[in-house]
């Protein structure tokens, strides 16, 4: 993407954002109102940014047809999905893979492996309106990989799951991003640490930092910041700095 612009009304949600993410799982951090979401709606076709251009698996999603294709090759869980409380799991994960035009023969067994893979295959007959928030959460994941996409987005995907469920999830993140290009946006920096190959960091809808997690826990040990642990303390520090050098902007333009 380059120069994506989002505003919202008389809110800028996304500055002249300049940014590419390739295979592997990408961690999208941020305070509140950073402009995640706005993000991750742009990319995945569901909101139209104000200016700016993106392309994604060879397609300008500018472009009515090539938008078209996208859709049908990328999965996307936003903060809170619509679901219909009367289908079963297996109905309503069958219903989003036919809105994906998912060839009809090979609907069923994709539906019954991206329900094991977030651990729901003895409630896969259950209606939804039985299960418990978590379980709806996982439904949502399960709906979003059920076309093996290409590329996913995930806002905030752990939001509701225990911390075993939260494991397992880092564990199918790690090998969904053996094949495709994962966006997961999150306030868990713990699970960008255990699950991530890189980190994004935005604020006040710019870029603020990208590196490793790695790089961003070493950034922890060496500066004061709030939080428990390293890479916590990195991502406050990060924050910190950015808006230092934000400011030091500001003054030189008056």
């Amino acid at each position: 993407m380059a120069g994506l612009h989002v505003r919202h009304r008389k809110t800028v949600a996304l500055d002249s954002l300049d940014l590419d993410f390739g295979p592997g799982v990408h961690g999208l951090l941020g305070p509140n109102g950073a402009g995640k979401t706005s993000l991750i709606r742009v990319l995945a076709t569901v909101a139209a940014p104000t200016g700016g251009r993106v392309e994604m698996l060879g397609e300008d999603i500018g472009d009515p047809r090539g938008r078209a294709a996208v859709r049908r090759r990328l999965g996307y869980l936003p903060q809170e999905f619509g679901y219909y409380p009367g289908f079963t799991v297996r109905e309503f994960v069958a219903y989003m893979a036919w809105l994906k035009e998912m060839p009809a023969a090979d609907t069923p067994a994709a539906v019954e492996r991206a329900v094991a893979r977030v651990g729901l295959a003895d409630r896969i007959d259950a209606k939804i309106k039985t299960l418990s928030g978590g379980m709806v959460r996982r439904v949502g994941i399960a709906q979003a990989i059920v076309n093996e996409p290409k590329v996913l987005f995930l806002d905030e995907p752990t939001a509701g799951l225990d911390p075993e469920q939260r494991v397992e999830f880092r564990e199918m993140l790690r090998e969904l991003g053996a094949t495709a290009t994962v966006l997961v946006s999150t306030h868990l920096v713990e699970d960008v640490a255990a699950a991530c190959t890189e980190v994004t960091l935005i604020a006040a809808g710019r870029l603020a930092y990208r590196g490793t997690p790695d790089s961003l826990t070493a950034l922890g040990t060496t500066a004061d910041g709030i939080g428990d642990n390293p890479i916590e303390r990195g991502y406050t520090a990060a924050l910190r700095a950015h808006r230092e050098s934000a400011a030091v902007r500001e003054v030189a333009a008056r």
